[in-house]
């Protein structure tokens, strides 16, 4: 097996990864291990996770992690939880906003990454992009279907709002998902590590 063909060096190649034109000098972010009990597929980085290099290291981070119910330590434990959005690299803003994740990312790289994974046993996914691209045709018509039909999707996979304080509107209009939704995330987290156990 060659260098390529082994996970250090995929993420070796993803985090040099010059594909994109970007107004900003690439910073590819993923956060893997083979060991990984969690995937995280988010969206993209945004400002604070591209000059920081740590993935989820901002407000939104914190949010995820409260409805996880994991501290910072357990959530940056490799071997816990792996973060791969679906674009590496934060797209820029506009308006105040982040633009989508670059489309060439997701299929240059996914493919590659996720057979690494093996003992991934839930994979949250975190917004429209990563519902789409993992669920395909099983995804609803609106993110709001597609996490409220959260149960459809089997017990590995979940999908999420994401934790930005924009979704903070969305998160009162519908009560359901800290109710109903979070409790059952945090029960399969705890379940998926302690598989490891």
């Amino acid at each position: 097996m060659g260098k390529a063909d082994t996970l250090d060096g995929l993420l070796a190649e993803i985090r040099a990864c010059r594909v994109c034109a970007l107004p900003h000098e690439p910073r590819p972010v993923v956060r893997v291990r083979k060991e990984a009990r969690i995937l995280i597929a988010g969206q993209a980085p945004g400002r604070l996770v591209h000059e920081t290099g740590l993935p989820w290291n901002d407000p939104s981070g914190d949010r995820l992690r409260d409805w996880m119910g994991l501290d910072r330590e357990a959530f940056y434990d490799e071997r816990n939880v792996g973060v791969a959005a679906m674009g590496f690299c934060f797209p820029g803003t506009v308006n105040g906003a982040d633009l989508p994740p670059r489309k060439e990312c997701a299929p240059l790289w996914r493919a590659r990454l996720l057979p690494h994974l093996k003992d991934v046993r839930l994979t949250l996914l975190v917004g429209g992009y990563a519902q789409k691209w993992h669920l395909r045709d099983r995804a609803k018509a609106t993110l709001t279907e597609t996490v409220r039909a959260w149960r459809d999707y089997g017990e590995d996979m979940i999908p999420l709002p994401h934790p930005s304080w924009r979704n903070t509107g969305w998160l009162k209009r519908e009560p359901w998902f800290e109710a109903e939704l979070v409790p059952v995330l945090r029960a399969r987290v705890r379940a998926a590590l302690d598989w490891r156990k």
